[in-house]
């Protein structure tokens, strides 16, 4: 709204009108309107959600201050939302297909968070909506994006390559002059870090038959890691601020990367591909990390109010869908290492208990309890049997979300450097 009044502005040459012309400029008032919004108004929002009995369903697991949360107001996760689509609707450009995909994605997301908390209230029950509904939603959402990019002519890419300068024997990086309309991404360790969906179907000789199954091949990636990134940050919400903390430090990673990559000189000095548009994802980062910071200051261990599946499936589908925006979503698996280890843990976790009680007609563990936050949480008890029982004591709360945070940061400058080794 803002920004569309500051563009007609500029017709009548209005002193300040070109603020808005800068991203940098739109990034800092978004960030800083997303963080005032959470701050202001999620007190409020508590307060609404505690007069309405809106608290957490909390089951016995043998934790440290675990039944303390009982009662916590959950569906937290709507400060989120709302401190995100009210700076991107204000000095947001809504004509922007990324900016229109990224508004789109957190609504979807937020809606079957949404059902899924209202169910568990509404029937004093963990167990909300089935799972098969919310991957049906996943991948509608996984979809709607796959086919958008495929699609809208307004989603292009200009691919980078190394050419040499034969007079003073350098290499130089050039962009293609033209704007492709391909299914290119972004892939560590290899030269110019670019690969093609295309590749995998080029045994095809009908080339329009290859070009389309190499697009159907990237939306079923799509797919892949919008549902994988969306389940994997819906299991580390578990303990007050690990979900949002490691988010907010993935949305920075990811923000730098879409500054970059919409720029043609910074992709140019650094080889990478050049998204034309996608600056607008930056308005976007901006407010997705002011709405977490703010969000923190209630969440932080005790938290005041959990953000419920309303905003861990949410924050999941954003990271997996801006990923995917600016082409790096084959760097998901290590920028996002921690929502995938809380995925593996589970799924490890139950195969290895089936397993073997079918074998030896009792259940046993790999980890002490799962998500793997969790198996930190838990003191280590001989009597049962795991095969990883280490730390034997219990480690607190507050401490093993720090622990997170320090990992995430970690990932976040190795998926960088990925990016740099070739």
């Amino acid at each position: 709204m803002i920004y569309a009044l500051f563009q007609l502005l500029q017709k009548y040459d209005f002193p300040g009108a070109r603020l808005m012309d800068y991203i940098t400029f739109r990034a800092g008032l978004s960030f800083t309107l997303a963080m005032v919004i959470a701050l202001i108004f999620g007190k409020d929002i508590i307060h609404r959600l505690q007069r309405l009995q809106v608290g957490e369903v909390v089951r016995n697991l043998g934790l440290e201050g675990q039944m303390k949360k009982t009662g916590t107001p959950t569906m937290g996760g709507v400060i989120i939302i709302l401190s995100i689509l009210v700076p991107c609707l204000l000095v947001g450009n809504l004509s922007n297909i990324y900016m229109i995909l990224m508004i789109v994605a957190t609504l979807w997301m937020g809606c079957i968070g949404f059902l899924d908390d209202y169910r568990k209230l509404k029937f004093h029950n963990k167990d909300g909506l089935k799972g098969k509904y919310k991957v049906i939603g996943q991948v509608g959402l996984g979809l709607f994006v796959g086919i958008t990019m495929w699609l809208s002519p307004s989603i292009v890419m200009c691919e980078n390559r190394e050419v040499e300068n034969v007079e003073n024997h350098t290499m130089e990086i050039v962009h293609s002059q033209s704007y492709e309309k391909t299914p290119q991404t972004t892939i560590p360790f290899v030269k110019n870090n670019n690969f093609n969906y295309e590749w995998l179907t080029g045994w095809i000789k009908d080339k329009n038959a290859a070009t389309t199954l190499g697009w159907l091949v990237f939306v079923l990636v799509v797919i892949i890691v919008v549902t994988a990134v969306s389940n994997g940050a819906n299991l580390t919400d578990g303990l007050d601020g690990l979900c949002a903390g490691t988010s907010a430090i993935i949305g920075v990673a990811l923000a730098i990367m879409a500054y970059l990559g919409s720029n043609v000189i910074y992709s140019g000095y650094l080889n990478i591909m050049y998204i034309p548009g996608s600056e607008e994802l930056v308005v976007y980062a901006a407010a997705f990390i002011g709405a977490l910071v703010g969000f923190l200051w209630y969440n932080a261990f005790p938290a005041q109010v959990f953000m419920g599946d309303t905003g861990s499936l949410t924050l999941g589908g954003i990271l997996a869908v801006f990923a995917i925006l600016i082409r790096k979503e084959l760097l998901i698996p290590l920028l996002c290492l921690i929502f995938f280890l809380e995925d593996i843990s589970v799924i490890i976790q139950v195969g290895y208990f089936k397993f073997t009680k079918k074998k030896y007609g009792e259940g046993r563990r790999v980890f002490k309890m799962t998500p793997l936050h969790h198996h930190f949480q838990k003191a280590g008890d001989p009597s049962v049997k795991c095969l990883i029982n280490l730390p034997h004591a219990p480690i607190p709360e507050s401490k093993i979300v720090v622990r997170f945070w320090i990992v995430g940061l970690l990932l976040a400058a190795l998926t960088f450097v990925t990016l740099k080794l070739r």
